[in-house]
């Protein structure tokens, strides 16, 4: 989990990086969950959710500064 204030020091490149690198291990436990319908960190998936989702705005954010 990553706290806001520590993403709205990071630039745009590394907070794009962020949502990539989440956006993967994202899929990968969806793909894991609907094959064998078991996940070793199922709480994984709604944390995952809920950073890019803060990445996301913080990038709105620096966007509508400019």
């Amino acid at each position: 989990m990553q706290k806001v204030s520590d993403l709205r020091d990071k630039q745009e490149t590394e907070l794009m990086q962020l949502i990539d690198e989440g956006s993967k291990e994202l899929f990968e436990l969806r793909n894991e969950l609907s094959m064998s319908r078991k996940v070793d960190k199922p709480h994984r998936i709604k944390e995952l959710r809920r950073d890019r989702a803060r990445i996301l705005t913080v990038l709105n954010e620096k966007k509508r500064q400019k």
